[in-house]
C-alpha cells in the first residue's frame, strides 16, 4: 500500500508553498475499503488514528507502530466527524443519534448535547476543541437527508452552529449557514474558520469557508466574510497549522490556503477528499481522508493541536 501512487502529488501554485513540503516527499496510500471515509483524529499516547466509514456504520483504527488497521467500533451510529479533547477523549458527532458524545476512559459514552431547545439536532456532522474546553460543532442534515449516512427524518431545527460550554450548556452560535460543515480555530483562536457545503444540493449555493471572529469573551462569534471560495468541488474538513494555512478537504485532494484564503498549493489525492487531521509524533504528518481509503504525507509544517 505504500510507494508513490497515480493521481498524488504536490501543485505549487504560489513559491510559499515550497515552504511547505520537502521536494522528495510522497503520498502513500495506508488503507483502502471504506465506502466514505471521514472524520480523522489522532490520538498521541497510543500512536494510532481513529476515522468514521460513515455508510458502513463502522469507525476504524490505524496503528503507526504496527501499520495494521482494524475495527475500531461497529456499529458507530453512523459517527462522522471525530476529535480529541484536551484529556485525550473521544468526541464524536453521531448521525443516527443525533448527538454530539464523549468516550470517557472507561469506553463508557457520554451524550454531550442531543437536543436544542427542546427539539433533536439534525445530524452533529463535525466539531473542535478550544483551549477553554468548550467543544464548537456544525449540524447540517445530512444525516437525515436519507437512509445511506444515518436515518431518514423530517429536521425539526434549522442547520446551525453550537458551542458547549466546559461546564455543558449548549449555546447557538450561529444560524445563517445553509450547510455548516466542517470547522476550526485559527491558531490565536480570535477567528473560528467554517465551511458552508449548501451546493451539495443547490448549485447555486455556498460552497466556501467562512472567517467568524469571536467575541472578546470567546463564546460569540460576528461574521468577518467569506475567506475563500472553493475552485473544484466543495470544502469540507480542514484544519490549521502553526503558520495560520489552512488545510482544506476538495474534490481534487487537500488545497493548502494562507491565512488570506488565497489558494498557494494542492495534495492531489485520486478521489474526492472529505477531511484532514494532523497527527505523528511532530504533527506533521498529514492524514488524509479520501472517499474510499485513508493516506498519509509528512510535511514541514505541524498542525495547531493533535486531533
Amino acid at each position: 500500500m505504500y510507494g508513490e501512487i497515480e493521481g498524488c502529488g504536490y501543485e505549487v501554485i504560489d513559491p510559499a508553498f515550497n515552504e511547505c513540503f520537502v521536494g522528495h516527499a510522497r503520498v502513500e496510500r495506508l488503507w483502502s475499503g471504506a465506502r466514505w471515509a471521514e472524520g480523522p483524529a489522532w490520538f498521541a499516547a497510543g500512536r494510532y488514528l481513529v476515522w468514521s466509514d460513515i455508510p458502513n456504520n463502522r469507525m476504524m483504527r490505524w496503528d503507526e507502530t504496527s501499520a495494521q488497521v482494524s475495527e475500531f467500533r461497529s456499529p458507530s451510529r453512523f459517527s462522522n466527524g471525530n476529535t480529541v479533547d484536551r484529556y485525550g477523549r473521544l468526541l464524536s458527532c453521531e448521525h443516527l443519534t443525533r448527538r454530539v458524545t464523549r468516550t470517557e476512559f472507561d469506553g463508557s459514552i457520554t451524550v454531550l448535547a442531543d437536543r436544542w431547545e427542546g427539539k433533536r439536532l439534525n445530524s452533529p456532522n463535525d466539531l473542535v476543541v478550544k483551549s477553554d474546553g468548550s467543544i464548537w460543532f456544525t449540524d447540517p442534515s445530512y444525516g437525515i437527508l436519507s437512509d445511506y449516512e444515518g436515518e431518514q427524518a423530517i429536521p425539526e431545527i434549522p442547520c446551525q452552529v453550537y458551542r458547549i460550554s466546559p461546564e455543558g450548556e449548549l449555546s447557538c452560535v450561529a444560524s445563517d449557514f445553509v450547510m455548516p460543515n466542517g470547522l476550526a480555530f485559527s491558531p490565536d483562536e480570535s477567528l473560528l474558520y467554517i465551511a458552508d457545503t449548501g451546493a451539495s444540493h443547490d448549485p447555486d449555493g455556498p460552497r466556501h469557508i467562512r472567517a467568524m471572529k469571536l467575541s472578546d469573551c470567546g463564546t460569540q462569534l460576528h461574521d468577518a466574510g467569506i475567506l475563500a471560495e472553493c475552485s473544484n468541488g466543495m470544502f469540507d474538513g480542514f484544519r490549521v497549522d502553526t503558520g495560520g494555512r489552512i488545510w482544506t478537504s476538495a474534490a481534487d485532494g487537500v488545497h493548502c490556503l494562507n491565512p488570506d484564503g488565497q489558494l498557494i498549493g494542492k495534495i492531489h489525492i485520486p478521489e474526492w477528499v472529505a477531511n484532514v487531521t494532523f497527527g505523528g509524533a511532530k504533527l506533521n504528518r498529514l492524514f488524509i481522508c479520501g472517499t474510499t481509503s485513508l493516506y498519509s504525507s509528512y510535511l514541514t509544517v505541524t498542525g495547531c493541536t493533535p486531533g
